[in-house]
Order: structure tokens, then C-alpha cells, then sequence
């Protein structure tokens, strides 16, 4: 594949535009509700595509498809083994992600809190109230269900923490392979 015909000025801004776009996306695999390493794979791969799967961009694409796929499997076991450690039920964890989407679309009612923070804190404490809630329905223990949501949040936040680092790996690979280029 030959790479698209465009003056260096404009390789050059796209470049810093994508760099800027992963950027985000590093700051989203932290941030719920903004998107993380997926981005910056997007980021990668158009890159890749503008400049002809040249300019080291095949190693840095590789890197981001396979973090990307590890940081999947991240997000779908940390909260998982989180509440497993501490005995959690599927209530449980079914009633934190019922939580969790109810909070981002901010319908919980006692969350006056808005603007761009409201869905964070919707986030986590609809995760740690649907928790709580779904395994006391289903166990009717008080003391469980907070360790279910306790262990929910923990395991969500190593989670979020270690899909963090794969994407600033991703990042800085990125920077490392591509950088001749953009100086």
C-alpha cells in the first residue's frame, strides 16, 4: 500500500493530532465514560493507514491490537475477580452493572451533581450501590453486600489503573517507533 500523497507539513499535523487524540485516550482508559486504549489503537491504525504502513508504524499497530485485546479481558475480569475474592454473588455483580449504566446516564435521583463530573460519580456509585443492592436481594446480609460492593470497586480500580499503563505503553511505543518521523 502506498501512503497517501501529502506535503510533510500536513503528515506533520496529523501526526501531532493523532499523538493529541491518544493522549485522550490514555486519559480515558482512567476516566469512565471517555473512550481508552480502543482509541488509541484507532489512533495507531489511521496513522498507519495515512502513512503506507510505513514509518514503523506495523510494531506500534501490532502492540495496540494486543493490548487492546488484554485490556478487554481486563475490564471484563477485574471487577469479576474483585467481587470473587470477596465472595460476591452474580446479583451482585449484575447489580453493578446495572448500577453503573444507570449512574452514567444520570438516573440516579440522588445525584444533583452535573456537567462533565456527574456521569463519573454517576459511574461509581451506581456500581457500588447496584452491588450492594443486588447481593443483598439476593443473600439479605447487610455486611455481604457492602464487601460484594467493596471488592466490585477495588477490582474495578486496579482494573481501570492497569488498562491505564497498557495504554500509555501503547503510547509510548508509539512515540518511540514513530518519532524520527516527527522531528
Amino acid at each position: 500500500m502506498l501512503p497517501l500523497v501529502l506535503s510533510d507539513s500536513a503528515l506533520l499535523t496529523i501526526y501531532w493530532i493523532l499523538v493529541a487524540v491518544m493522549v485522550v485516550g490514555v486519559i480515558g482508559a482512567i476516566v469512565p465514560a471517555l473512550p481508552g486504549i480502543a482509541l488509541v489503537a484507532l489512533a495507531i491504525l489511521i496513522w498507519a493507514l495515512v502513512a503506507g504502513f510505513t514509518q514503523g508504524t506495523v510494531i506500534p499497530l501490532v502492540v495496540a491490537v494486543v493490548l487492546l485485546l488484554v485490556s478487554i479481558g481486563i475490564d471484563f475480569l477485574a471487577g469479576y475477580l474483585g467481587a470473587k475474592y470477596v465472595g460476591a454473588s452474580q446479583w451482585g455483580q449484575i447489580g453493578a452493572i446495572v448500577g453503573l449504566i444507570l449512574g452514567l446516564l444520570g438516573l440516579l435521583p440522588t445525584l444533583p451533581i452535573g456537567g462533565p463530573i456527574g456521569p463519573i460519580v454517576g459511574i461509581i456509585f451506581g456500581s457500588v450501590a447496584g452491588a450492594a443492592i443486588g447481593e443483598f436481594l439476593y443473600r439479605r446480609d447487610v455486611v455481604q453486600a457492602v464487601k460484594a460492593a467493596i471488592g466490585i470497586v477495588v477490582g474495578s480500580v486496579v482494573g481501570k489503573f492497569l488498562q491505564f499503563v497498557l495504554a500509555l505503553v501503547t503510547l509510548v511505543v508509539f512515540l518511540v517507533r514513530t518519532w524520527p518521523y516527527a522531528s
